[in-house]
């Protein structure tokens, strides 16, 4: 295949700043399309009322954990086949692309399963109110239908971005939102005949077709001949060395989020006891808000990835350092802009999805705290993106659990002096921490590069 092929992009030449915002918009806006998905659903089900929230917010908290896992071969594709286009391996980025297709499968029936036949396991956890985690139960057990499908989505978008292609991604998960944004309020209230009003449920209905579309959409494109790499199959024969490499790329970084998925799930849990059904509203839909500066720093952190793997393999380092330095730029202009907004319009945003003054009014003090660490977040993911890029995915699995993990005790002890507003302190300081401590660890790696070791 030809290098000037129109089914990947190389990085290797040309001008970086163009290129790296070229591959980061399309991966920025499917992370904000993502985020709306649940954003749309709690919009919708606030009419319902904040128990309705707070029933949807849990079950978002168990999904999240499902994206985390699909990491394994999300990243797995992102950064192997990326590598292998910069060595100009584009056999080895076919083989790599059926096998992490094959392991996203697996994983989502897997998964998929658990959710659908044992739901009450998972919703017990958070310790709700009766009626709200029958709710939520009911709700968890129609998105499970479309978990296969969720692992599948984000494979196939990790295929493309490792191709540089993250357009395709874009264009098909804008066709899921609207398709979302359409049926929500049909199936939730009843609008129009013959829809019946479903509530919790007819969003879970929504969200699971939308995402069975995106992948209609993603296999019909990748049936056309010569799509990807010339020789992509959705199947091969399973090869020790791809699977293992597979898994040395994604398993820390799916590790480390599936734990902050879990760490997180905990805080609500502690939010549930110091501050009741609004506690566990405020971080739920809270988290959702925050989701703009965090799938903001995840799309411009997953196209440096990219961009570095393949300037990494080229022996190109330098234009990967310029793009690292471009990438905070751009996200210390946005993270100041969010910052002010959230620490002086909390409430405010909040009341858009949640019209309850008590909930907007706990919503707005979550906000505030957390935004104080908002910079610090993105700096911490964008660093992120430059270690998966050459590579090296464990250091920021290591410090992420490691600062994530001592959050639990940090919000138990300053609950108990402060209410449930240590519960948000102890996610700001430990942000905080984490976004100086990477970029430090970055710093030493680099330098030891340059020294050959």
């Amino acid at each position: 295949m030809s290098d000037n092929s129109p089914h990947f992009r190389d990085f290797t030449h040309g001008g970086i700043f163009r290129q790296l915002f070229k591959l980061a918009m399309p991966l920025m806006a499917v992370s904000f399309m993502q985020m709306a998905y649940n954003l749309i659903d709690l919009a919708w089900v606030g009419c319902l009322g904040s128990k309705s929230v707070a029933a949807v917010g849990t079950v978002g908290l168990l999904v999240w954990m499902i994206n985390s896992i699909a990491f394994i071969s999300k990243v797995g594709a992102e950064v192997s086949i990326g590598q292998s286009i910069g060595a100009k391996r584009f056999d080895k980025a076919a083989v790599f692309a059926s096998h992490t297709t094959m392991i996203a499968l697996a994983l989502g029936i897997l998964f998929g399963c658990l959710f659908f036949f044992a739901p009450q396991y998972f919703i017990a956890f958070f310790k709700l109110p009766p009626e709200i985690s029958e709710k939520a139960a009911r709700f968890l057990q129609i998105i499970a239908l479309a978990v296969p499908f969720i692992f599948l989505n984000l494979n196939f978008a990790g295929i493309y971005i490792g191709t540089g292609r993250s357009e395709i991604p874009f264009y098909f998960n804008l066709v899921g939102l609207g398709i979302n944004i359409l049926l929500d309020p049909l199936l939730i209230f009843g609008f129009v005949a013959p829809f019946p009003a479903l509530g919790t449920e007819g969003a879970a209905i929504a969200t699971a077709f939308s995402v069975f579309v995106v992948t209609v959409l993603f296999l019909f494109h990748l049936k056309n001949r010569n799509r990807l790499s010339g020789r992509f199959s959705l199947f091969t024969r399973p090869r020790t060395n791809y699977v293992f490499k597979i898994l040395k790329l994604g398993l820390p970084v799916a590790t480390m989020n599936v734990f902050f998925s879990i760490i997180n799930m905990n805080l609500v849990r502690i939010a549930s006891i110091h501050g009741g059904h609004l506690g566990v509203t405020s971080q739920t839909t809270g988290g959702q808000i925050e989701g703009v500066t965090w799938n903001t720093s995840q799309g411009f952190a997953t196209a440096l990835g990219s961009f570095v793997a393949q300037n990494y393999a080229a022996g190109k380092m330098q234009r990967a350092k310029t793009a690292y330095r471009y990438t905070l730029q751009i996200m210390g202009v946005l993270g100041t802009v969010v910052t002010a907004s959230f620490m002086l319009f909390g409430s405010a945003i909040f009341s858009v999805f949640i019209p309850e003054k008590a909930a907007y009014e706990a919503g707005g003090e979550y906000l505030f705290i957390i935004g104080i660490s908002q910079l610090f977040m993105m700096l911490e993911l964008t660093t992120q993106g430059m270690f998966n890029g050459i590579g090296r995915t464990t250091p920021p699995a290591v410090i992420s659990m490691t600062l994530n993990f001592i959050r639990i005790p940090l919000a138990m002890f300053l609950a108990a002096r402060m209410g449930i507003a240590g519960v948000w302190w102890a996610i700001a300081i430990s942000t905080i921490v984490k976004g100086t401590t990477l970029p430090l660890w970055f710093y030493l790696v680099q330098k030891r590069m340059q020294r050959g070791e």
